[in-house]
């Protein structure tokens, strides 16, 4: 076997890297990165985050019961890695980096308004796990910005060139190499064409 066994550890990779913001019953606003994230049902929609309990973020988001997930982009490659190193306890991470806090639809929460997708979410369960806590929400709406829309309405996301985490690093994403059940109309569109070539 060619293949080496290692120890435990999280090695599922390229994985989204997320602006998380939220706020507390005081206005005080606070943006950190997450790697630790995604979809855990569509209906209803339901994602999570995961977050140490030592980060700053972490009491903000118990308080409040609600966040935005806001996807990045290469244009904020900086400011995700400053936000996920950075701790909103001796920094305002939105004026460093220049963010821009944008109300919508949570009542404590604010969205990053230089994201091009900024996901509202109210936590409905928090699961206590080890090194971190698992905040489990309903998506309530998701904003999306219309400079992404194509000539069709639809969003165009490879047009916001988003980023991913992968080991310690970023990442843009490369060409489209397919969607969603090419691999079967390819097969039957194969099908179909041998089957006329055996009728001639």
């Amino acid at each position: 076997m060619s293949k080496q066994l290692w120890k435990p550890g999280n090695m599922l990779y390229p994985l989204p890297a997320v602006l998380v913001s939220c706020g507390d019953r005081d206005g005080n606003y606070n943006v950190l990165t997450v790697a630790w994230t995604g979809t855990i049902c569509s209906d209803p929609p339901m994602v999570y985050i995961s977050v140490r309990k030592n980060r700053h973020s972490h009491h903000i988001l118990k308080e409040t019961g609600e966040f935005f997930i806001n996807l990045t982009t290469e244009k904020l490659a900086f400011a995700t890695d400053y936000c996920g190193v950075k701790s909103g306890r001796d920094t305002d991470k939105f004026a460093d980096m220049h963010l821009t806090p944008e109300m919508g639809m949570l009542k404590w929460a604010p969205m990053v308004k230089e994201s091009p997708v900024c996901i509202a979410c109210e936590v409905v369960r928090i699961e206590e796990l080890g090194s971190h806590d698992m905040f489990i929400a309903n998506v309530k709406g998701v904003y999306a910005d219309e400079a992404y829309m194509d000539d069709n309405g639809r969003f165009d996301l490879l047009k916001a060139e988003p980023i991913v985490y992968s080991h310690g690093q970023y990442y843009g994403l490369g060409r489209n190499t397919g969607k969603f059940g090419y691999s079967v109309r390819k097969a039957k569109k194969k099908s179909v064409h041998k089957q006329k070539q055996q009728e001639k």
